[in-house]
């Protein structure tokens, strides 16, 4: 039925068509200021550059730009090949997205379908329940302790599937590789996704644990360590029954999240790394151990 509405001294038929848009309550990024004079905290980004391999690829571009009249390679190989190689994994373990945000929403999509809740600590990444609401995703959360830890009991219920940052944002606290195998222990039946944005800066690495547990997925990013958020790369190690989900619901709705320039700087940033990352140990990258490294030289403890 249709409604007729007086605008200018003129008729204008209003459907019903805004009862079918989407209420949601999105979620609120960093404000990006153009203040120069601000010291800019907000977003948790890297106050130093990235590699210096990175200017040599957009050199290239800047010379002969011929290449970008074509799609990327959908799936993304070198990049893919590079931080395989990183992580000591094969490149069907490896997941890459536009940015770990744009990964987590497709594990989302890909894993939480259970008639049960999701669940995840009250207090951390704030998509995390934006998600929920776009993709009808019921949840729960559980409160982390007065010393704002996450306690691993609280996670024996059943449910739909498990999400934790490790470290947890916005406290920083990280816990060790015991304590995500008594998470997996606890969820054999749901998938688990550990969400590793902050690890470089001095956390323990779930992702030996890959090859010991198919049910879990590990995340990452190149915006924080590695001094790229402008460019959007994120990635997901994970069994290759897990991947290949992920790349099903990818290629149903866009089959190129990475573009050109992207898959290569990323793969020059992670190739720039001095040493692999260590089983069970920190995960040691040229781009994280570098703030610190110069933040002592400042701030000597």
């Amino acid at each position: 039925m249709l409604t007729g509405l007086l605008y200018k001294g003129e008729i204008k038929m209003q459907g019903k068509w805004r009862e079918n848009l989407i209420k949601i309550k999105p979620y609120v990024a960093g404000e990006q200021s153009n203040d120069k004079d601000m010291i800019k905290l907000n977003a948790n980004e890297n106050p130093y550059p990235p590699s210096p391999q990175v200017k040599k690829v957009f050199e290239k571009y800047a010379q002969n730009s011929d290449g970008l009249k074509k799609y990327p390679n959908s799936d993304s190989i070198i990049l893919k090949d590079a931080i395989a190689q990183r992580y000591n994994v094969n490149r069907n373990n490896v997941f890459v997205g536009n940015g770990s945000d744009d990964v987590l929403a497709v594990a989302f999509q890909s894993f939480f379908n259970s008639d049960k809740p999701i669940v995840y600590p009250d207090l951390t990444y704030s998509f995390y329940p934006v998600w929920c609401s776009l993709f009808g995703i019921e949840y729960k959360t559980y409160p982390v302790g007065d010393d704002f830890r996450i306690n691993a009991e609280d996670y024996k219920e059943k449910n739909g599937g498990v999400i934790i940052p490790n470290p947890n944002a916005p406290t920083s606290l990280g816990e060790g590789t015991g304590f995500v195998e008594k998470i997996l222990d606890y969820n054999q039946d749901s998938v688990v996704i550990i969400d590793e944005a902050y690890v470089d800066f001095g956390g323990v690495s779930s992702v030996p644990l890959v090859k010991k547990y198919e049910n879990l997925l590990v995340t990452g990013t190149f915006s924080k360590s590695r001094s790229l958020a402008g460019l959007r790369i994120g990635f997901a190690i994970g069994s290759k029954t897990l991947i290949d989900v992920m790349e099903a619901v990818k290629n149903s709705y866009n089959s190129y999240t990475v573009d050109s320039i992207s898959i290569e700087v990323g793969s020059a940033s992670i190739e720039d790394d001095s040493e692999p990352v260590q089983p069970g140990g920190v995960a040691a990258t040229a781009g994280a151990a570098q703030p610190h490294q110069r933040l002592v030289q400042v701030c000597p403890m």
